[in-house]
């Protein structure tokens, strides 16, 4: 039997907006498994052990068990048993990791049913001989990357925890700052409001990127690569540069830029701005809490490092001001993103999307398995054509570059971006 439930937060019920025909809302991450717990040596897989297993744990996680119901002009959560059966199922076997890759691609443009909770968890043979990997998939309206990842922590185990269920994440709140004086806050009020009305000019009316391959109407033929790097040696390399790891990923992105639009015979823009989302500090019941920065990759530098110092020096500052201002204005609700879903196909105020989200430093298993490798798929919106997502696992960051096949030269990006890392890394 279903009951009710509140309303869902209105920035939840915007990411249901924005998930429709052409474009698919979902948060992807895929995962190689050892030969372990509900894998056999020969690959076979005990599929009671498995859906037992997330069966005892989906009870950590409530947004598992809900479906979206309209309720009036708005969406509200209901409670609904899981159908493991459904959830939790085998595909066809695929060829190996370029396999997955593929595999992937399709299921980015294959929506989640909307009468069923928003989520799946698919078992995929034939990536190795014997090997067996994972896909999980999560509407957007459940979480954010952020949110995704602690969701990933409660369905697997840690390798400390065994089998035992996953505690509560806890947030750790930052320190507040003291309050402003009543004039200094007005101020920083009025500053935000017209920070704001900026944001929203640009959004709808940003000329900021000049025509491209990059931008326009999606193929249904999807591209992914999977990428890795060791996260240590980027670390070590990039705070040498008073930079990050995420400016680093922004370093690779700039170079596979470089080699992908002359190979689509393209001139080198001196600088292609790109969106890049932001943590915000955490609260309240919604599944998305996050801002988003707008950096400008300096294409027309040809020093690397140089690349890269620019970039940081960019971040450093708009990281703040993205959090100081908080989810994007169009994203606050259900009417502002419909208002940008139906303008998004014209713009030009970015290039593409590019996100990094800290993921598990230790080791995961599902049901008893080794997770060995793991790699996140962004998702494509609006008229971009190319998204890098990225996410930091047992001291390795693992990419998945997501494009549309038809029109994006994505072996010249993959190679470049590929290059970068290695070189980063040395």
């Amino acid at each position: 039997m279903r009951t009710a439930k509140p309303r869902i937060a209105a920035v939840d019920q915007a990411n249901l907006v924005l998930d429709h025909t052409g474009q698919v809302n979902v948060f992807l991450v895929a995962g190689l498994l050892a030969n372990e717990g509900f894998v056999g040596a020969d690959g076979a897989v005990d599929m009671a052990r498995l859906r037992t297993a997330v069966g005892e744990r989906i009870a950590s996680r409530p947004q598992l068990s809900k479906l979206s119901v309209v309720v009036g002009r708005g969406h509200h959560w209901a409670e609904a048993t899981p159908d493991l059966r459904h959830h939790i199922r085998i595909t066809e076997a695929v060829d190996g990791v370029e396999g997955l890759e593929r595999l992937c691609g399709e299921l980015m443009s294959a929506p989640l049913p909307r009468d069923r909770p928003m989520w799946e968890l698919l078992l995929v043979p034939g990536t190795g001989v014997g090997r067996i990997a994972v896909v999980l998939r999560i509407h957007h309206a459940i979480a954010d990357g952020m949110a995704a990842v602690a969701i990933v922590r409660q369905l697997f185990e840690s390798e400390a925890e065994s089998r035992m269920p996953a505690p509560e994440p806890v947030v750790t709140e930052l320190p507040r700052p003291q309050q402003p004086t009543t004039h200094r806050n007005l101020r920083r009020t009025l500053g935000k409001f017209a920070f704001g009305l900026s944001r929203m000019r640009m959004t709808l009316s940003g000329r900021e990127v000049a025509e491209t391959v990059l931008l326009g109407e999606r193929s249904p033929r999807r591209g992914v690569a999977f990428l890795t790097a060791d996260l240590a040696a980027l670390e070590t390399r990039a705070r040498s540069l008073g930079a990050t790891v995420n400016d680093a990923l922004l370093a690779a992105v700039a170079a596979g830029y470089r080699a992908a639009l002359p190979a689509a015979h393209e001139e080198l823009p001196a600088w292609l701005p790109v969106s890049v989302p932001v943590a915000l500090q955490r609260h309240g019941t919604s599944g998305n809490q996050v801002g988003v920065m707008l950096v400008p990759l300096p294409l027309g530098e040809p020093q690397p490092d140089e690349r890269l110092r620019l970039i940081a020096k960019q971040t450093q500052a708009e990281k703040v001001r993205a959090r100081e201002q908080g989810t994007l204005e169009f994203m606050r609700g259900p009417l502002g993103a419909r208002i940008m879903d139906r303008v998004a196909h014209r713009q030009h105020l970015v290039a593409g999307f590019v996100t990094n989200v800290p993921g598990p430093g230790e080791t995961l298993r599902l049901a008893g398995a080794r997770i060995v490798a793991i790699w996140p798929v962004a998702v494509l919106a609006a008229n971009v054509r190319l998204g890098v997502a990225a996410v930091s696992y047992s001291g390795r960051l693992y990419l998945g570059i997501h494009f549309d096949a038809a029109n994006v030269p994505g072996a010249e990006f993959t190679q470049a971006v590929t290059d970068e890392l290695r070189r980063l890394g040395a």
